[in-house]
């Protein structure tokens, strides 16, 4: 991997970097241990190639590293933004003859790295490590959290080329070591990842193309009406806290250490989230000092209003929600903590964000009117076995939802819903948020998520009706109790002790068909005296309510909202299913943009959508995991998260007044 990571550096530096600069670049291994030979190589290609570039062109200081290592970040997204076949030829660079640039293959992965190196701000003593076929090369010992906590944001103004394939990389060991002393990482019981050639560069394995939906019929149709819409872009990140690295390395032993340094990682996202110019960010896993310190600092030059949430009890990272205030108007904000002291079901630390925003129309539209846009962001659970408590963080985010996005007359503003939700594409979770309704009692906690198949292991904990009790607040519509809507004539309020009158009656004693049948247990009956029996008729004919006592236990959950995803999860030119993230080498989908739409029909249980008011214009597309594997699995040296980013544009229908 290092040595395709490092040719894909070499290539790309060699053809944006003029003479003078490239010259810088290796003078400062002149003086070390470097052949003649390999120097009267480099000195021929210097003196024929020197004819190409510029004249007036220098090397840059060496001391200013703030700049140079935001110009590094900026100028990349020319990269990401170049067509593949405009990446091959630079118009400004006539490139070197296929022999020459072999000839400088023994010196790249050693000399670039000094050039990196040479970049970084108030560099610390240098060291020599040894790599295998080349020459020894200058390496900077990683700055700790403690050494950069203190560092200014970076200076968005200025920047130059392109991190990802940028040949800077931070020595872990303070050792000369040998390249066959190298020790091997395996990966256990988890597919094995192939090593990418080094003629490929990492964003020709991992390009990503816009799919362009608006000039789909359906679309084209609605927008054909002469609608005006105010379209913007949100974008969706698990950026992968760096205490979360650090703690469980053994999820990233196929990685070199280099890549995984937070002063790697952090340019990289950067760029990345510079490139899309997304007008919502919606983030996770976002470790708390680098927001303060480094994030927050960054987002605000790029123009976005900030806000971040961290998980409660003793965890570092949290979500944030960032927009462009010179699109939106925040109109209100709610944090959410999902813990709640004494319930099982909600006894984890993950927490949320809902923002309501008032998109700013831009001037010369005469008098128009435009909804307001909910937008909420989670990261949910990941335990695969605690299905129970997914879907609880899930029920009380809607519940929120609910009622932040509830209009006076009662219908909802347009809500986009963005996050980790630890939960792969038709498990009862994902089916539960699509679909609206979810029949969960007796079902098994793992199966929830679908992450992992634990069908084999007995025992298993089981979904049980009611999921939470009634001091939480919520109702089975995922609605808080004081937010319902005014009750119809006639209907009631029913207390626990109230309920608890009914465990006698005949539909109480029915055993469920899902029910495991344990003889002397679950095929018992409770028996009611006479006076009991006739007093629960009694009730239940005053009352009416044989219905709603059906409903309550038969533990179903809904919600309103009705939400569908912008991602179909499957790619139907590679005949593969999408992937969002890379676990030890096995690709999943756990990370969605839900949005509001109209229901139109169901199938099969399956309910069907059109766009409303908010319209899904277009969306970057995913992976597969084939592709993943051929870069060696997340992260790599091209994208620093464990999980890709997900991007959509919408377009929101603006009225007459």
């Amino acid at each position: 991997m290092t040595d395709g990571f490092f040719t894909c550096q070499k290539n790309v530096l060699l053809a944006k970097s003029p003479s003078a600069q490239i010259e810088g670049v290796f003078a400062a291994t002149r003086g070390r241990l470097v052949s003649e030979e390999q120097e009267a190589l480099l000195q021929q290609w210097l003196e024929e190639g020197a004819g190409n570039f510029p004249a007036n062109e220098s090397v840059p200081a060496v001391g200013k590293v703030s700049d140079t290592l935001t110009s590094d970040w900026l100028e990349g997204s020319e990269l990401l933004m170049t067509s593949l076949s405009d990446l091959n030829v630079s118009p400004e660079v006539t490139p070197c003859a296929d022999q020459q640039l072999s000839e400088l293959n023994t010196l790249a992965s050693s000399e670039l790295q000094d050039h990196g190196v040479a970049e970084l701000a108030r560099l610390p003593a240098e060291e020599t490590v040894t790599v295998a076929d080349s020459a020894p090369w200058a390496a900077v010992v990683p700055q700790t959290d403690q050494q950069i906590a203190g560092c200014a944001g970076i200076n968005t103004e200025v920047l130059n080329d392109d991190p990802a394939v940028l040949a800077w990389s931070l020595a872990c060991d303070t050792e000369t070591v040998p390249a066959e002393q190298l020790p091997a990482r395996p990966i256990q019981d988890a597919v094995p990842f192939c090593p990418v050639p080094t003629e490929v560069p990492y964003h020709e394995i991992l390009w990503r193309d816009w799919e362009d939906l608006s000039v789909q019929p359906c679309v084209l149709e609605q927008v054909s009406k002469n609608t005006a819409l105010f379209e913007f872009r949100v974008m969706s990140y698990n950026i992968l806290a760096q205490d979360l690295v650090e703690q469980g390395l053994d999820l990233y032993v196929h990685c070199h250490p280099d890549i995984l340094n937070w002063n790697y990682r952090l340019p990289n996202l950067l760029q990345e989230i510079q490139h899309w110019d997304p007008d919502v960010l919606c983030l996770q896993e976002v470790q708390e000092n680098h927001y303060w310190e480094q994030l927050e600092p960054t987002f605000k030059e790029m123009g976005f209003a900030c806000f971040y949430k961290r998980r409660t009890g003793t965890k570092t990272d949290g979500c944030a929600v960032c927009y462009k205030h010179s699109r939106f108007q925040l109109i209100s904000l709610s944090p959410i903590e999902y813990f709640r002291p004494g319930l099982d079901v909600l006894n984890r630390d993950n927490v949320g964000l809902v923002l309501l925003l008032q998109p700013m129309l831009p001037e010369g539209l005469g008098v128009k009117a435009i909804s307001p846009l909910c937008v909420a962001n989670t990261h949910v659970l990941f335990n695969p076995r605690r299905g129970d408590i997914k879907l609880a963080q899930v029920a009380l985010l809607l519940a929120e939802i609910d009622k932040i996005a509830r209009t006076a007359e009662g219908s909802y503003y347009p809500v986009i819903l963005c996050g980790d939700l630890n939960s792969v594409p038709d498990s009862p979770l994902y089916k539960f948020i699509r679909n609206g309704e979810l029949s969960y009692h007796g079902m098994p906690a793992w199966k929830v998520s679908g992450q992992e198949d634990f069908s084999q292991q007995l025992y298993s904990r089981k979904l049980l009706a009611p999921l939470w009790p009634s001091s939480l607040g919520v109702t089975d519509n995922c609605q808080y109790v004081t937010q319902c809507q005014p009750k119809k004539p006639g209907r009631r309020e029913y207390s626990r002790d109230f309920l608890l009158q009914f465990r006698f009656c005949d539909i109480a004693c029915e055993r469920p068909p899902q029910l495991v049948l344990l003889e002397g247990v679950t095929d018992a009956k409770p028996v009611a005296s006479a006076r009991e029996h006739s007093a629960v008729t009694a009730i239940l004919k005053r009352h009416n309510s044989l219905s709603f006592l059906g409903k309550w236990c038969s533990g179903v959950i809904q919600h309103s909202l009705n939400l569908t995803s912008v991602y179909s999860h499957f790619l139907p030119q590679r005949g593969r299913p999408e992937v969002t993230t890379m676990p030890m080498g096995l690709g999943a989908t756990v990370d969605y943009i839900f949005y509001s739409a109209e229901p139109v029909e169901s199938r099969a249980g399956r309910r069907m959508y059109k766009d409303g008011a908010l319209k899904l214009l277009g969306r970057l597309s995913l992976l597969s995991e084939d592709v993943l594997l051929m870069a060696n699995g997340l992260p790599n040296p091209f994208c620093s998260s464990d999980h890709l980013c997900l991007l959509a544009s919408f377009g929101l229908e603006i009225s007459s007044l």
